[in-house]
């Protein structure tokens, strides 16, 4: 029996920050990846979003250069 996988290619998007961090749910909305600080909060505490790989349900998880946050397929990397 064979099995085929589907591989979907991830986009990613890149924002740079002026501070020495920002917070996830913060950088989410400024990214656009979701409508409200409301609905943040939702997704991340449903365990929709990835920091740096791992499931993150903190929306105040501090970001730094180098990081990235993962939803919907779209990861958006700090620089």
């Amino acid at each position: 029996m064979r099995i085929k996988a589907h591989v979907v290619k991830k986009e990613t998007v890149e924002k740079k920050i002026d501070t020495d961090f920002i917070r996830l749910d913060a950088f989410l909305k400024m990214n656009d990846a979701v409508q409200s600080g409301g609905h943040a909060k939702l997704v991340i505490q449903g365990g929709e979003v990835r920091v740096n790989g791992e499931v993150c349900t903190q929306r105040g998880k501090k970001l730094r250069p180098g990081d990235s946050a993962e939803f919907n397929r779209i990861i958006y990397k700090v620089i």
